[in-house]
């Protein structure tokens, strides 16, 4: 078998995965979107974006929140998607035990010490999420409270030094928009 065509049933054994494991989330916009659009769309950036195809880091982005969200094991991913796969995933994956406040912090505090494709998985991971939010955010988030959660995802990305030009670009690109949008206070539309 090709190499390119191990990656590509890799990429989508991810796929089918994540879809079965996020089958009944819905994001929480207004819009309420399958949550696997957000989990293609954490892959897509990271193809797009990349210098060379790292295949464990698309699947990691198909699988980045199975842990957090859909109750899998690190134990049981790496048997199914391998060691690295789950480290990647593992190295992005919040400690739900402890308070929100308590993680949000964490990962500025620790976003520098992230390896480079793990710090490439959260970025990812924030622009989709930057995007929704002005987009489509959650029922009872004010203005205030997406703006905050942008801030936070600039704070978080901000201490990132490993990221490739096109993904940092990518980033800023966004955050751009996004000071626009904010600037018009939401009423601006964020395309």
């Amino acid at each position: 078998m090709s190499d390119g065509l191990k990656a590509v049933r890799q990429i989508m054994a991810a796929a089918e995965f994540a879809a079965e494991r996020h089958a009944m989330q819905r994001r929480k916009g207004r819009t309420a979107e399958p949550y696997v659009n957000h989990l293609l769309e954490v892959a897509a950036l990271l193809a797009r974006t990349a210098d060379d195809l790292d295949t464990n880091l698309i699947v990691a982005g198909l699988l980045h929140d199975v842990i957090e969200d859909a109750g899998v094991t690190h134990e049981y991913l790496a048997a199914r998607f391998g060691d690295d796969v789950a480290a990647l995933v593992a190295e992005v994956t919040d400690d739900k035990s402890l308070p929100k406040e308590t993680r949000k912090a964490l990962q500025v505090e620790n976003a520098a010490k992230k390896s480079a494709r793990a710090q490439a998985l959260s970025a990812a991971d924030k622009i989709a999420n930057m995007r929704i939010v002005a987009i489509s955010p959650p029922a009872n988030w004010t203005l205030a409270r997406r703006v905050e959660y942008i801030c936070w995802a600039r704070q978080v990305v901000g201490r990132y030094n490993k990221l490739n030009g096109r993904l940092a670009a990518e980033f800023q690109q966004v955050s751009d928009q996004l000071q626009e949008w904010e600037k018009s206070g939401g009423t601006k539309d964020f395309f």
